[in-house]
């Protein structure tokens, strides 16, 4: 069974070429992006709002003390 649906392969696409053009930005702070792990990432969100089939996030591990 596939993890990721159409949509969220779609995006991931598109925002790896606006980051190879140059043109990807991110969110809050509008910087332009040149990390690809970031580019996937941002592609991954876009499809999460538009309820394509992504994985929910990973949540930061807790530490024991």
């Amino acid at each position: 069974m596939a993890r990721y649906g159409e949509k969220a392969k779609d995006k991931v696409e598109k925002a790896m070429h606006e980051r190879k053009r140059g043109t990807l930005k991110s969110g809050s702070s509008g910087k332009k992006v040149t990390s690809r792990k970031q580019a996937i990432a941002i592609g991954l969100s876009e499809a999460r709002r538009e309820g394509g089939k992504v994985p929910s996030k990973k949540s930061a591990s807790k530490k024991s003390s």
